[in-house]
C-alpha cells in the first residue's frame, strides 16, 4: 500500500499490475501522525520520476511529491526521446539503472538512429514516442517500485534548521510544508520544479500563472528560494501547435521511415517492443517566404518574443528563426503523438502568435493547406536557479541535503532531466547513509560533462547537449556506456540491481575474450586479401596484420570475419550487440590513442599565447561554430586557458584552436628559418665575389 495525499485527505493506493484503484479513507479516521522520509523529490517530471527511483532503488524511503499523480510520465513537449548527444544521455542513464530507456523501449512509434553518416561515436538514437504508452508505462513503473511512496499534494515551503556553526553556519533543509498546511520530514530533500517555479503561459497578448497548459505554478516555494539567497534568473521555452493527422496532406510531403532492425535504448533489452514494419513514418515540409511575412507582420501581438528573458538557442521559435535568419526556409517534422492519436505535433514551429494567427500561418505551408490546429502553439516563462550554486552531486552550497535536478538548473529538454534526476537522487540518499558522493566525470560521461558545464560556467539560455560539448566524445559512446558507469553505479551507490550487473559483467567479459581473440589471429597481407577480397588491403607492404587490424576496415564487419575464419570467431556474431561493440573497439582503437594526447596537450598549453590580430568571424582555417565564434570574438582571450573557460566555448573547440594556433607557430617558425638560410646563403655568395 503506498499514501497519496491530496484535497487535504489521505488517501490510500492500492497497487497491483492488473488493477490501480483509489480508495478514500473515511472521514472519521484517525489523523496519521507526521510522515518522515529518507528523501522527499517534489515534481513528477522527468527528473522527479528519475530521481524518486533512484533513491528508492538505492535503498531510502523515498516520498514523491506531485500536484496529480495522473501526470506522472507526461510528455508536456515533444513526443519524442534521444538524438546527437541526448541519445548519449539516454544510454548512461539506462546503465545507472534509470528508467527512461526502458520505457521507451516499451513505448515507441518510430526508432532512428541519427547521423549515421559519421563514426559511432556521434550515432544519435532516437525515438518517436506514443505519449499515453510512455506515459502509462512510467506509470506503472513508479507506482510498483519498491520503498517508493507517491503523494499528491503542492509544495509551499521548506523545513529548515538553524545555521549550524560546525557547518560554516550552513542550515539544512528536514522537511516540506504543503499547501494544506500540513508537513512532511525528510533527511533529504530533491526540487525538480520543471517550469513550474513562477510559471507564465503566453498565447499572443495573453498570460495566465501556469507551469504547463492546465497546471497551476509554484509562487510560494520561489519565494522561499529567493529569501534563501539563491540567485534566480528567468528563462522560457514554448511548444508547437497539434494539428489534426487527417487535415494534412501527406502524399506530396518527403516521407521518412524508421530503421530496421530498431536499434533499443537500453542495454537490457535486445529488440523493441514493435515491429519496424507497424511503426509510423514522420513527414518533412518547409515554412516559405509567406510564413517570415505573417510572423513579422504581426509582432506587436507576441508578447513572448519581446520578453528580454532568454529563450532555447538551439530550439528556437519560429518568431526567432524568422528574425535570426531572415529569408531562409525553416524544416518542419510532422511527427506522429501515438498509434491511435489524431494528434500531429510540428516539429520545428514552436510559435506564440495569438491563435488564428498560428492556423492562417501554418495553411500557409506545404502539405497544410488544410490543416485544423486542435490545440494552439504557446510559451512558458519561469524561474530557475542559477547552476553555479550548487555541486558535481547536485546538492546546494547555501543549504545542506537540498538538491537540485532538471529545469530548475537552466536545461531543457526531457533527457537533460532525466539526467541530473538520476544523480540527484543517488546523492540524496549516500548524503543520507552519510557516504561520499557519487560524482560522474567529464572523462567518464556525457552526464559529467553536462553537469560540470552547469556547475562551472552556468548558462543564461536554456541548455541543451551536444557532442561537441565533450572533449572526450571517442571514449564516451553510446555502446559503452554500461562498462563506463554500471559497475560504479553497482559498487559505488548501490543504484544498480543484480541482473543489470550480471548482463554488465557478461557484455564485458565477452569484449575482452573477444578482442583477445582478434589479435591472436595474425596472417600476412596477401593472405587477408585472398581470405577477405572485399577489403581494400594494400599489398604494397606484404606485412603481417591481426583481425583485429582487418576489423577495421570499412567494409570489414564481424559477419565477414567469421565467414573468413569461422572457427573461432562465428561465437562472436550470435549476438548483433556483441558483433558491433567488437566493430567499434577495432574502428576507434587507433584514435582513442591519439585523442588522448590532444588531450593532454590542451592540459600542458593552456598558458599558450593567441595572437592578438584574429578575426575569429572570418577565420576559415579552423573549425568553430557560429555560437563559437561568436563568443571568441566578443571576449578576445589572450591565452587557450581564457579561452576555455569562456561559456559556451566547447572543449572540442579547444582542441581545433590549439591546432590551428600551433599549426601557425610551426609555419611561422618554418619561415624564419628559411629566411635565415637565404640570408646566410646570400652572405656565402657575397664572400665568394669578394674573394
Amino acid at each position: 500500500m503506498f499514501s497519496l495525499r491530496g484535497c487535504g485527505r489521505w488517501m490510500a493506493l492500492s497497487l497491483t499490475k492488473q488493477n490501480l484503484s483509489l480508495v478514500r479513507l473515511s472521514s472519521d479516521s484517525a489523523a496519521p501522525c507526521t510522515p518522515h522520509f529518507d528523501v522527499v523529490v517534489i515534481g513528477g517530471g522527468h527528473a522527479g520520476s528519475e530521481a524518486a527511483a533512484a533513491a528508492a532503488r538505492c535503498g531510502s524511503r523515498t516520498l514523491l511529491l506531485t500536484h496529480r499523480v495522473d501526470t506522472i510520465g507526461q510528455m508536456s513537449c515533444n513526443p519524442s526521446f534521444g538524438g546527437i548527444g541526448k541519445g548519449h544521455l539516454m544510454r548512461e542513464v539506462d546503465a545507472l539503472d534509470g528508467l527512461c530507456s526502458r520505457v521507451c523501449d516499451q513505448s515507441g512509434v518510430h526508432y532512428k538512429v541519427l547521423n549515421k553518416c559519421k563514426g559511432p561515436a556521434v550515432w544519435g538514437l532516437r525515438a518517436q514516442i506514443d505519449r499515453k504508452l510512455y506515459k502509462q508505462n512510467m506509470q506503472e513503473e513508479i507506482l510498483n517500485t519498491p520503498l517508493l511512496t507517491v503523494q499528491e499534494g503542492a509544495v509551499e515551503d521548506l523545513i529548515l534548521t538553524e545555521p549550524e556553526p560546525e557547518h560554516m553556519g550552513k542550515c539544512r533543509v528536514c522537511g516540506v510544508v504543503l499547501m494544506d498546511g500540513s508537513t512532511v520530514h525528510a533527511e533529504s530533500v530533491i526540487l525538480t520544479t520543471g517550469t513550474f517555479l513562477r510559471g507564465l503561459v503566453v498565447i499572443g497578448l495573453e498570460m495566465h500563472p501556469a507551469g504547463r497548459l492546465g497546471d497551476q505554478p509554484s509562487i510560494g516555494l520561489a519565494q522561499t528560494l529567493e529569501k534563501l539567497g539563491f540567485v534566480v534568473g528567468r528563462l522560457k521555452t514554448g511548444t508547437p501547435p497539434r494539428i489534426a493527422k487527417e487535415s494534412i496532406d501527406f502524399s506530396i510531403l518527403n516521407k521518412h521511415t524508421p530503421d530496421n532492425p530498431s536499434v533499443p535504448f537500453s542495454f537490457m533489452n535486445e529488440t523493441v517492443w514493435i515491429k519496424p514494419e507497424d511503426q509510423l513514418s514522420c513527414y518533412l515540409t518547409h515554412t516559405n517566404p509567406r510564413v517570415d511575412e505573417i510572423v513579422l507582420e504581426n509582432l506587436h501581438l507576441n508578447h513572448h518574443i519581446k520578453e528580454t528573458t532568454r529563450g532555447p538557442r538551439y530550439c528556437p521559435s519560429i518568431e526567432s528563426k524568422v528574425l535570426r535568419f531572415p529569408n531562409r526556409q525553416h524544416q518542419v517534422w510532422l511527427e506522429p503523438e501515438g498509434l491511435d492519436s489524431n494528434l500531429i505535433y510540428p516539429q520545428g514551429l514552436s510559435v506564440t502568435l495569438p491563435a488564428e494567427l498560428q492556423e492562417k500561418m501554418i495553411t500557409c505551408i506545404r502539405g497544410l493547406e488544410k490543416a485544423k490546429i486542435i490545440q494552439p502553439g504557446y510559451g512558458v516563462q519561469y524561474d530557475y536557479l542559477d547552476p553555479r550554486q550548487i555541486t558535481p552531486s547536485l546538492e546546494t552550497h547555501l543549504v545542506q541535503r537540498l538538491f537540485f535536478a532538471g529545469q530548475i538548473n537552466g536545461t531543457t529538454g526531457y533527457e537533460e532531466a532525466a539526467a541530473q534526476g538520476v544523480v540527484a537522487g543517488i546523492n540524496a540518499s549516500l548524503r543520507v547513509r552519510r557516504k561520499p558522493p557519487f560524482v560522474i566525470s567529464r572523462t567518464e560521461g556525457y552526464i559529467g560533462v553536462l553537469i560540470d558545464d552547469l556547475t562551472t560556467q552556468g548558462t543564461s539560455e536554456p541548455y541543451r547537449m551536444f557532442t561537441s560539448r565533450a572533449e572526450f566524445r571517442l571514449s564516451l559512446r553510446p555502446d559503452n556506456a554500461d562498462s563506463r558507469l554500471t559497475f560504479r553505479g553497482y559498487k559505488e551507490a548501490g543504484c544498480v540491481s543484480q541482473p543489470r550487473y550480471e548482463r554488465a559483467s557478461l557484455m564485458k567479459a565477452s569484449l575482452e575474450e573477444g578482442l583477445s581473440v582478434l589479435k591472436s589471429i595474425e596472417f600476412s597481407s596477401s593472405q587477408w586479401k585472398a581470405l577477405i577480397p572485399e577489403a581494400s588491403i594494400s599489398l604494397s607492404r606484404n606485412q603481417r596484420l591481426s583481425a583485429l587490424d582487418v576489423l577495421k576496415y570499412e567494409q570489414v564487419d564481424m559477419e565477414l570475419l567469421a565467414k573468413a575464419i569461422p572457427e573461432p570467431l562465428k561465437k562472436y556474431t550470435d549476438c548483433r550487440e556483441l558483433a558491433q561493440r567488437l566493430k567499434i573497439e577495432a574502428t576507434y582503437e587507433s584514435a582513442l590513442f591519439y585523442q588522448q594526447q590532444e588531450i593532454k596537450q590542451v592540459q600542458q598549453d593552456e598558458a599558450l599565447q593567441l595572437p592578438e590580430d584574429l578575426d575569429y568571424l572570418t577565420l576559415r582555417d579552423v573549425s568553430l561554430s557560429d555560437e563559437v565564434r561568436e563568443k571568441l570574438h566578443f571576449s578576445r582571450p589572450q591565452t587557450i586557458g581564457a579561452a576555455s573557460r569562456i561559456p559556451g566555448v566547447t572543449p572540442a573547440a579547444i582542441v581545433n584552436l590549439l591546432r590551428f594556433v600551433k599549426t601557425q607557430q610551426k609555419r611561422a617558425v618554418k619561415a624564419e628559418l628559411l629566411q635565415t638560410d637565404q640570408c646566410l646563403c646570400d652572405a656565402d655568395k657575397l664572400e665568394e665575389r669578394q674573394l
